[in-house]
């Protein structure tokens, strides 16, 4: 994982505490300051539309005015409720890592566009699974992720309401450009350095599959990851759930585009169905 910062991205969700812990949890594997970010999305403004043309001329003016300084006022609140999120956050932050350099950043407008401006700056972006608006929704995903996932190409840890240190993991791999990056930015990165590592591959076993199974797992292995693999049958997300549950996975790992089957599962409604039912935190790679 090249770049500089682990960016999290802290909205009035409940999700906001596992995304500091998240983020807490990265930097001080890797050794990454954190940066912080709310952004105030671009709300329309109530004085920008004329109401008052049933209620007379006369009145029009003065509502006008009022609608304006209403759109003052809530524009004040929202600032002020973002820079103490912010600072909440950061002091959760800097209690759980205390030796990592913590910013904060209050930014206006898109998240999309707030992340590709940071982007080249990041080294990895962690997202609630909801936002604000979705956060009562159990069946649905954050409007935002799917957006992030098909834009960046940063890393991207996704976490559940709650987080915790991960201690096993799964790792989705189809011997694809993409899975095969992914395995050289986990040999090569700190993040995963003496977890216990399951490299899965869905097949029928064959010995083209079994020698890419084995080239991922030497090569994790020289990155000090303590890597085991196995190839299964069956419908992908299905298989990689059931796996998940019974070897008490704490932490999936796919990438974010392949070459065969798996590639569905972050491409349309697999991605969705995927990231929506996981109970744990989910680690993208581009």
């Amino acid at each position: 994982m090249s770049g500089r910062q682990v960016l999290a991205c802290i909205d009035d969700s409940h999700h906001a505490f596992a995304v500091c812990a998240a983020a807490a949890w990265a930097a001080e594997r890797i050794g990454a300051p954190i940066e912080l970010m709310h952004v105030l999305s671009k709300a329309p403004c109530l004085g920008a539309t004329d109401a008052s043309g049933q209620i007379g001329l006369g009145s029009r003016e003065h509502l006008r005015e009022q609608l304006t300084e209403l759109d003052e006022q809530r524009a004040k609140l929202a600032q002020q409720h973002g820079r103490e999120l912010l600072e909440a956050a950061r002091v959760q932050a800097e209690r759980l890592v205390p030796s990592a350099a913590v910013s904060t950043a209050l930014r206006h407008g898109d998240l999309i566009e707030s992340l590709v401006e940071r982007e080249p700056q990041t080294r990895l972006v962690v997202l609630g699974k909801r936002g604000e608006s979705a956060d009562e929704a159990l069946e649905h995903l954050g409007s935002n992720l799917e957006r992030v996932v098909r834009t960046l190409h940063t890393p991207i840890l996704v976490t559940p309401p709650e987080f915790r240190p991960p201690s096993r993991l799964l790792l989705a791999f189809d011997g694809g450009q993409t899975t095969r990056k992914g395995v050289e930015m986990i040999a090569e990165s700190p993040l995963l350095n003496g977890l216990v590592c399951h490299v899965v591959m869905i097949g029928a076993g064959t010995d083209d599959q079994r020698a890419q199974l084995q080239w991922a797992l030497d090569r994790l292995r020289q990155g000090q990851v303590d890597a085991q693999g196995t190839i299964l049958a069956g419908d992908v997300d299905e298989v990689l759930a059931d796996y998940a549950d019974r070897q008490q996975i704490d932490l999936m790992i796919m990438g974010a585009y392949g070459h065969s089957r798996i590639r569905h599962l972050l491409v349309g409604s697999t991605t969705t169905a995927m990231l929506r039912h996981a109970r744990t935190a989910t680690l993208i790679l581009r």
